[in-house]
């Protein structure tokens, strides 16, 4: 057998600089780099491969830098998201709390379905030097280390404790990344000696392989079982996630909707699956849904879930489907989604489901009251919308009427990110993609700090594209270090930056929940009643991003907003346009709940009263069984 003597570190590198994915005869890098910081665990093994690689080309892996730990992850879940999960990033970080910075962005991964490969710095194999610096000693037992706390936020989970476990645990790895029902953070722990470790590797261990991405065909006996439910439907309804997207099944999705009738509303991860202006498109549903959406979930009697894991905002908490007699028909290719609700499963790829209920239902439409209905619906919800976007609201402008001009100036190709605050709930309503790649709102797990590290990855995944984070001054403040990679990285990526000086979502669910707002403005602590309360804090956000490397705009009203868009547009660089609006809106209307519980008892009016509203939403709340 051919062997070559490497290093386990160095051996990983020449491992994923051969991986790629395929799905429909097109192959790509799976893993076309390495994000990392480097420290005492990680700059030896795995720095010392990746310059080696570098420098004598016996490894094509490029190295990037990163300011944080867990923007390194989000920059690589980004990308993936961009790239359909066909390819993503390696993340190296040293022992101790870099490795332990990577849990948040594991979990997002995870939660998402996204693939991210986690390379955390271990503890010595060896133990012979033990306690090192960062090492958590546990008297249960010897062989526990933080990176244990990846095992819950980790699809796959392994620790290469000798040289040749590498083998094994790098060709699962790479099944789990291109599996897409089992995909998620994979993480593999690599102690700081074994990394150095040498060995003599059998040669065909890094021959190029092609993991190939399959598309599960749907079983006819099931197409069967949902054509007959969607044959006695009068109300039929689409819900499209995030699936739709990833499988590519957009164009699919679409002439289905319009030989059919049948509307389609979208979550998050599956909105411009179907273009904003189609007519068969109702807009986002669930608890921050629009108002189409809604009102046709509350009357559907089959709901058609293509792609998407019913999350509570997508259900409104188990509230927006009102039909008692309604039924569900869910395609999907994980199995655990498909049965949700107690559903006629159709597992199968999204695309190749939605063709074959297309054509099993060729002769089949909805009646053309029903279509009548739908226009009508959309009519009366671009009338809410465009009050949205034109209310005037003084001195400050609301949040929504930024959205506005926004949604003016970027072309369909335009990527906007968001991931949490107030806007996801905004921009499910107002936000109009006519193209599946132009709305980047991480809603699975909702983490701040996530918007500016997905500019880096969804920039490197598609330069063709105008990337532009919508951030808000409260996830800012979270993670803004990645401004630096996008420098240095000489990537153009447009940062919406929106100060209101505090947490708008939160803020107002706090108002509604009877919390009075509590906790939820940046300002000093008033003397008098020792809350946060007091005037507002002198932050500059603006100079902070400048500090950082980014040119920066300044806009004070709407129509500032839109000039500085246009010169951000027109820049080579990095840009920051810093806008300021008003804290307490005005927001959409809503049209659905989320559950939020309230307290029981309290000695506070307000919290009584919302505790009577909750009680009241709460008797809507069901099972769909």
């Amino acid at each position: 057998m051919n062997t070559v003597r490497l290093t386990t570190a160095q051996a990983l590198v020449r491992f994923l600089a051969s991986q790629y994915s395929e799905r429909d005869g097109q192959e790509q890098r799976l893993i076309p780099g390495v994000w990392g910081i480097f420290g005492h665990g990680n700059v030896a093994g795995i720095g010392q491969a990746l310059l080696q690689a570098a420098t004598t080309g016996e490894a094509d892996l490029p190295y990037y830098l990163a300011r944080n730990e867990q923007g390194m992850v989000h920059a690589s879940v980004a990308y993936a998201k961009m790239r359909d999960r066909l390819a993503t990033f390696a993340c190296s970080a040293s022992t101790g709390p870099g490795s332990t910075n990577m849990i948040t962005g594991a979990a997002l991964a995870t939660t998402n379905r996204l693939p991210v490969l986690l390379l955390p710095s271990d503890m010595f194999a060896t133990r012979a030097a033990d306690p090192v610096l960062q090492q958590l000693e546990d008297s249960r037992g010897g062989d526990v280390t933080v990176n244990d706390a990846f095992r819950a936020v980790s699809k796959y989970f392994d620790r290469v404790s000798r040289p040749e476990q590498l083998i094994p645990a790098a060709l699962a790895a790479m099944r789990v990344l291109t599996d897409p029902v089992e995909t998620g953070a994979v993480t593999l722990c690599l102690p700081q000696d074994v990394q150095a470790e040498a060995y003599d590797w059998p040669v065909a261990f890094f021959r190029r392989r092609v993991w190939h991405v399959s598309r599960p065909v749907p079983e006819p006996a099931a197409v069967e079982r949902a054509v007959q439910l969607l044959r006695g439907a009068k109300k039929p309804l689409i819900v499209a996630g995030g699936g739709a997207v990833y499988s590519g099944a957009e164009t699919a999705l679409r002439a289905f909707a319009e030989a059919t009738g049948i509307p389609v509303a979208d979550t998050h991860a599956g909105k411009g699956a179907v273009p904003w202006d189609h007519p068969c498109a109702v807009g986002g549903i669930g608890s921050t849904g629009s108002y189409a959406a809604n009102a046709l979930a509350k009357e559907a009697d089959v709901v058609v879930g293509i792609g998407t894991r019913y999350s509570d905002f997508t259900t409104a908490s188990h509230t927006v489907f009102g039909n008692p007699d309604v039924t569900f028909v869910n395609l999907n290719v994980a199995r655990l989604d498909a049965v949700k609700h107690s559903a006629e499963p159709l597992v199968a790829d999204a695309r190749l489901g939605v063709q074959a209920l297309a054509a099993a239902l060729s002769d089949w439409e909805v009646a053309p009251e029903y279509r009548a209905r739908t226009r009508e619906l959309i009519a009366r919800t671009r009338e809410i919308e465009d009050k949205c976007f034109t209310v005037g609201h003084t001195p400050l402008p609301a949040q929504t009427e930024i959205l506005g001009a926004l949604n003016d100036v970027l072309d369909d190709r335009a990527v906007v990110i968001n991931a949490a605050g107030s806007m996801p709930g905004d921009l499910q309503q107002l936000w109009r993609a006519r193209d599946p790649k132009a709305y980047h709102v991480e809603y699975a797990y909702s983490c701040m700090g996530y918007e500016v590290a997905a500019g880096v990855g969804a920039k490197m995944a598609d330069p063709s594209r105008e990337v532009v984070v919508l951030v808000g001054d409260g996830s800012y403040l979270m993670m803004a270090q990645e401004i630096v990679t996008m420098v240095s990285e000489g990537l153009k990526v447009i940062i919406v930056l929106v100060q209101n000086h505090g947490f708008a979502s939160i803020g107002a669910l706090s108002e509604s929940l009877g919390s009075q707002r509590f906790g939820t403005k940046y300002r000093y602590r008033d003397g008098d009643s020792g809350l946060l309360d007091g005037e507002v804090l002198p932050v500059d956000l603006a100079a902070n991003a400048s500090s950082l490397g980014a040119d920066v705009l300044h806009a004070t009203s709407v129509e500032g907003f839109r000039a500085a868009m246009e010169k951000a547009k027109a820049a080579t660089r990095t840009t920051v346009v810093h806008v300021e609006t008003d804290l307490y809106g005005p927001n959409p209307p809503g049209h659905g709940w989320w559950d939020v519980p309230v307290s029981e008892v309290s000695a506070l009016d307000s919290t009584q009263a919302a505790h009577d509203t909750y009680a009241t939403h709460k008797r809507a709340q069901r099972h769909y069984l």
